[in-house]
């Protein structure tokens, strides 16, 4: 499975952006697809995760605020982040893998398969 992700960019304090990962291969339907994010200086931490079976999990900090959604007839992932705040600036992974298990969901470890990353930088 290859990994694309894209949207990134520059936003105002309050705005909205929309991820997107975008993948190879015709069994991406079976696998768990997280976002990961780095701020600078930072390690990377979990925001965000489907499941296979479709079910949705967020790290607090960004709960009601960011919903995680999949299309597996486009092979796409995505990420609807909005009140964005100056704590969300990082760069942002996409990633998959197969047989994750729930309590895995939020290490990246658990993660065959990684997107290059893209920058969210919020920013006045």
């Amino acid at each position: 499975v290859q990994l694309q992700a894209s949207g990134g960019g520059l936003v105002q304090p309050g705005g909205s952006l929309r991820l997107s990962c975008a993948a190879s291969g015709r069994t991406f339907s079976r696998y768990s697809v997280a976002w990961f994010r780095q701020p600078p200086g930072k390690e990377r931490e979990f925001v965000a995760a489907i499941r296979y079976s479709g079910s949705l999990h967020y790290t607090d900090s960004v709960k009601a605020r960011f919903t995680i959604s999949r299309d597996n007839t486009k092979n796409t992932v995505h990420l609807q982040m909005n009140s964005l705040k100056s704590e969300d600036t990082a760069t942002y992974y996409c990633a998959a893998g197969q047989g994750v298990i729930l309590s895995a969901l939020r290490a990246p470890s658990a993660y065959d398969y990684w997107g290059q990353g893209t920058l969210v930088t919020v920013s006045s």
